[in-house]
């Protein structure tokens, strides 16, 4: 259990916080390629650790990202005109690139003006299918960070984004919490759900995101690395051929701030919970795997083809107390929990918790142990922030080797280490919490 006062310095992000003080030291998405579609296409409002920003693609192709208001009289740009290699201010007419230049100033015909400043513009980089941008100190700036699904074509990647009204941190717990995929996600995760066959989710299918094994009281064994942590949920497993007893073992890869590896038999999912701010958090999902997806078939799979909560136009998730959070309790004889697909489970039991989890009134047990690691490393990662270091994970420039396991059978005495070679290792002393 973490204190009220914890509580506070984990969820709040402004510019003043401890959390958004460490939180702008990386670089973050900000939004996904599609949503900038081509040269001069509308610019789009960017909510960020509660600052307001706007990006748009300038006729070059390349993305930007500047303060919303402009720097003149501190209009909106999110109502700018996006023409002519930059974004130009509907009050008065003056014209940004995507460096901040001022590239006119209709009302004000002064070139050195011009030339002596510019408008607060911020490092994007574009890469796997979303825009990222570094928003902290100018002579801080840390290496853009590369991952697996940055490579290999296009067809095989797939990226959603789901904005969602709760806070980052209630949203990145689901995430690394192994113990509840066979209950919420149960008739599509759990193969023993009522112990009816016609409901067993099938492994072999590309798309399946079903656990090999029913048991929903992993135990959990937990080692800290460089970037964060990542455990390993170990449940009974079959006895091998040459007799000895295994346990089948998922490990999940958790990447500070925001991200962490979905382990799937076939592909994985690669998941950012960015704030917007205390309350708003952008998920970024990304499929990435070996062949190519079909992005309708995976919209059913996560549940975003249901457009009264989700569109790919806004991106806005809409759950609330009104629509009881998008349940259809008429439908919990196929679906669990009456909520179809991963995204509407996850996210709509995000919401229900309110803005912000009060942690401190928890009740919390062993199987919850990754979730107290993610609380414990963030704060970690604060700590050496706030002592004048650098924050866990920040100077690490490739992840692209960096993976989950999904459940994978490991004889009782072998490490599950060994069959994640490239996890990076723990930078102090290794902590592993032993089964409670």
């Amino acid at each position: 259990m973490i204190s009220a006062r914890e509580n506070e310095i984990l969820t709040r992000v402004g510019a003043d916080t401890p959390m958004g003080k460490m939180m702008r030291r990386y670089w973050l998405p900000v939004c996904t390629s599609e949503q900038l579609p081509k040269p001069d296409s509308d610019p789009l409002r960017v909510r960020l650790l509660g600052e307001r920003f706007v990006a748009f693609r300038d006729t070059s192709g390349r993305p930007g990202m500047l303060e919303e208001y402009c720097m003149h009289r501190r209009a909106s740009l999110a109502l700018g005109r996006v023409e002519e290699n930059g974004i130009r201010c509907l009050y008065h007419g003056w014209k940004f690139g995507v460096d901040g230049s001022i590239q006119e100033t209709p009302n004000h015909c002064d070139d050195r003006f011009r030339q002596r400043l510019r408008a607060p513009a911020f490092p994007v980089r574009e890469a796997g299918g979303m825009v990222w941008a570094y928003i902290g100190p100018a002579d801080r700036e840390p290496p853009f960070q590369k991952y697996e699904f940055f490579e290999g074509p296009g067809e095989n990647r797939l990226v959603f984004r789901i904005n969602t009204p709760a806070n980052y941190l209630q949203l990145y717990e689901g995430g690394t919490d192994s113990s509840h995929v066979g209950i919420l996600h149960c008739n599509m995760a759990n193969p023993e759900w009522k112990t009816r066959p016609d409901n067993a989710p099938a492994l072999n299918d590309y798309l399946s995101v079903a656990l090999a094994n029913g048991d929903n009281a992993p135990d959990m064994e937990i080692e800290n690395t460089e970037y964060g942590f990542h455990y390993a949920a170990k449940r009974e497993g079959p006895r091998s051929e040459d007799g000895r007893e295994t346990s089948s073992v998922r490990v999940t890869a958790v990447i500070l701030p925001t991200c962490r590896i979905i382990p799937l038999t076939q592909y994985q999912f690669f998941v950012f919970e960015v704030p917007q701010d205390d309350t708003r958090t952008s998920t970024y999902i990304v499929a990435h795997g070996p062949k190519p997806f079909d992005r309708d078939k995976m919209k059913v799979v996560l549940g975003l083809n249901n457009e009264r909560l989700w569109n790919e136009k806004d991106c806005e998730y809409r759950a609330t107390e009104e629509n009881l959070f998008g349940q259809d309790r008429s439908n919990m004889d196929v679906a669990w929990s009456g909520l179809s697909g991963l995204v509407p489970e996850d996210a709509s039991i995000g919401v229900s918790m309110g803005p912000i989890v009060e942690r401190h009134k928890e009740m919390l047990v062993a199987g919850d142990a990754a979730v107290v690691r993610l609380r414990e490393r963030l704060l970690d990662s604060l700590r050496r922030h706030e002592a004048g270091q650098d924050p866990l994970g920040l100077t690490i420039a490739d992840y692209s080797k960096v993976r989950s396991l999904a459940d994978t059978n490991v004889p009782d005495g072998e490490r599950w280490q060994s069959l994640l070679p490239h996890n990076l290792g723990p930078s102090e002393e290794k902590r592993v919490l032993a089964p409670v």
